[in-house]
């Protein structure tokens, strides 16, 4: 199989998460614009073998859980289609405003893995693995007081955990993504004790 060609349409969805996600900022840290991560998920996503529609998606999972719900996730089937729409619809943990607790989204979350397209799964993946390196990187840097910048409620390192063995445990999902994911998580753990 050749390398993905990408058409003008991922140039406009790049153009459109670009627009869609301006003021948004990384809660990881505050001073770096948030289509960054949509960047690195994209990249991942491409290195890993993906499609045009997979990396599209990439670009724009975010977007109806943070910048438009169900309302956004339309305009995203009308703009790139139905196959983009359901792969950013099954990486999305909720629609809904104000957002369910974070231990329920993320205990439901974890839950649909395993009966989620292989699309979705390369873009979670990639997702997950963004945010673990970013969030071992601010661990680093910031120690402990990184937890302050996430949901009193949220368990991150439990929750990572949970994502990792839940991949693994998926028959016939298979990427190096997910090794990389646990070496990052391990670490974080080891790190923050």
């Amino acid at each position: 199989m050749g390398p993905v060609q990408l058409t003008d349409r991922f140039i406009q969805a790049l153009g459109w998460a670009t627009e869609i996600h301006r003021s948004q900022l990384r809660k990881g840290d505050p001073s770096i614009p948030y289509v960054a991560h949509l960047l690195s998920v994209c990249g991942l996503v491409l290195q890993d073998g993906g499609s045009e529609d997979e990396a599209i998606a990439a670009l724009l999972h975010d977007a109806p859980e943070d910048q438009g719900g169900e309302t956004r996730l339309a305009e995203i089937e009308a703009k790139f289609g139905p196959t983009v729409a359901r792969i950013v619809a099954e990486c999305s943990d909720t629609f809904e405003q104000p957002k369910p607790p974070w231990r329920e989204r993320k205990e439901s979350y974890i839950a649909h893995l395993p009966r989620a397209s292989q699309s979705a799964l390369r873009v979670s993946v990639a997702d997950k693995l963004d945010n673990a390196r970013s969030i071992l990187i601010d661990y680093e840097r910031l120690g402990d007081e990184l937890w302050a910048r996430f949901n009193p409620d949220a368990d991150q390192l439990w929750y990572y955990r949970s994502i990792v063995s839940t991949y693994q445990q998926i028959n016939g999902f298979e990427t190096p993504l997910i090794r990389e994911l646990d070496r990052v998580v391990t670490q974080l753990e080891s790190l923050a004790g």
